[in-house]
């Protein structure tokens, strides 16, 4: 019960479930809103960085990807100066869709730690940042 992995991963299911049968109902799949939510607020990512933001292998990425393109979702292009880097961006025409469900987010977030001191939230956030970042440096 213990164990850290399984703390996670259980922490995750439970924090997630009700959140991602909302995104669901939306119409989107869990990693399309996953890319939304990523490129809503920002100007673009590659899809190698994508695809670490949003826990999706790089060639599963590009097929949603793909599929996002195909239905108007997000649009790739080259950047200025360098056109070998394509990003994968949110037409601003596109904001509506990703725009109530970061809303949504924010609510469900709120709701979960509802009753949880500011300091514990910011605590619980560090530390989880802090120990993604460590666990993704040693491979």
């Amino acid at each position: 019960d213990g164990y850290l992995a399984y703390l996670l991963a259980r922490a995750s299911h439970e924090v997630s479930r009700q959140f991602h049968a909302q995104v669901r109902r939306s119409g989107l799949a869990v990693p399309e809103w996953r890319v939304l939510a990523t490129l809503w607020g920002g100007d673009g990512h590659a899809i190698g960085a994508l695809a670490r933001i949003v826990i999706a292998p790089q060639p599963t990425l590009t097929k949603i990807i793909d599929r996002m393109e195909r239905a108007g979702l997000v649009a790739r292009g080259s950047v200025e100066g360098d056109r070998r880097s394509i990003r994968v961006r949110l037409p601003a025409k596109r904001r509506a869709v990703a725009g109530p469900l970061v809303a949504l987010a924010k609510r469900h977030e709120s709701a979960v730690l509802e009753g949880f001191p500011a300091r514990d939230i910011a605590a619980l956030k560090s530390v989880l940042s802090v120990l993604s970042a460590r666990c993704a440096a040693a491979g």
